[in-house]
């Protein structure tokens, strides 16, 4: 049976490729390759695409006839969707809605899709669940949650099941596949923290150390990528076997704050990184913890690496694998 991945050759999209021929499906990876890398294809196809490109969308579901989506590809970035929304709305919104009418055209009527804890209210000391306030406070969440209100309706009118995803912060990588966080200049921490421990930057720069939290950094919740797309696995075989949609968060119920985060690194590589205070970010949450059980209880999904000092470990030996260190 093959699914299609948008974002196949990214990092979550090359995770889940992984996992999908693990669970004995073909993953068919659709991905315009701005962001993503051929070489993170190991597990199916490689059909190169835009969503904003409906004639080739329609090509690729005609050629492999998927019994399922699984929807990654997006902008990610949430300073820059602060000063480019426009890339946000087109990438990830108005993409969204061309894949979508594809599939339903294709009579493909299972998609798992990929949004996010920013979709919530941003400036609540709560633990999230999917009950809490939406209220995005930046284009990158914006996006996301209007992503999620138009396959509520193209669900209502078209048929179309959806599962709905929101992640708390991914990182790590499954060990010894040839698979991590490849991106140039990134903006997320762990990666930009590895890169700072093996001298790529010489120091790391934290956004903001005045925020209400008990050392003055921003708090967030932590998953390791490989239990992130098990998830999937585990939604995509709730709609094939006839079960309903719905909307699940993502994360682990604890939060680490940047200075941990940090403090963590250094214990495991054996130093610290120079530290410099900058500017907080535009669109930066105080705290994003998850504190849901709804996809345990409904998918029956428990995380087992997403302790912090696996993810770091694995991000790490990544990092090592791609030569990037002295």
């Amino acid at each position: 049976m093959h699914v299609l991945v948008t974002g196949g050759a990214g990092y979550i999209g090359s995770h889940a490729c992984k996992a999908l021929a693990q669970a004995g499906f073909a993953p068919v990876a659709f991905d315009n390759l701005s962001k993503g890398r051929s070489g993170a294809v190991q597990w199916g196809p490689l059909e190169v695409g835009d969503l904003s490109d409906r004639a080739r969308l329609d090509e690729v579901f005609s050629t492999y006839r998927p019994v399922a989506v699984m929807h990654f590809a997006a902008a990610i970035e949430v300073g820059e969707s602060m000063t480019d929304p426009g890339k946000y709305w087109r990438n990830n919104f108005i993409g969204s809605l061309t894949l979508a009418e594809a599939a339903v055209a294709a009579e493909c009527l299972n998609l798992v899709f990929s949004s996010t804890c920013a979709v919530y209210d941003g400036n609540t000391e709560a633990d999230l669940t999917e009950d809490s306030p939406f209220g995005p406070i930046n284009a990158y969440g914006g996006s996301k949650r209007a992503t999620e209100m138009m396959l509520g309706d193209f669900e209502a009118a078209h048929r179309l099941k959806t599962i709905i995803f929101r992640y708390f912060n991914v990182a790590g990588a499954a060990p010894g596949a040839g698979i991590g966080q490849s991106h140039a200049n990134p903006t997320h921490i762990i990666p930009r923290l590895l890169i700072a421990l093996e001298g790529g930057t010489g120091h790391m720069t934290i956004n903001g150390d005045d925020y209400p939290t008990p050392d003055g950094t921003c708090v967030r919740d932590y998953i390791h990528v490989t239990d992130l797309v098990e998830a999937h696995i585990g939604g995509l075989k709730r709609l094939l076997d006839g079960g309903s949609g719905g909307s699940y968060n993502l994360g682990t119920g604890q939060g680490a704050s940047v200075r941990q985060v940090i403090e963590a690194a250094g214990d495991l590589v054996g130093h610290m990184p120079q530290i410099q205070i900058g500017p907080r970010r535009p669109g930066d949450a105080v705290r994003l913890v998850s504190g849901s059980e709804k996809a345990h209880l409904d998918l029956g999904w428990v995380p087992q690496s997403s302790d912090l000092e696996t993810i770091l470990a694995d991000a790490w030996d990544w990092h090592k694998s791609r030569g990037w260190l002295a």
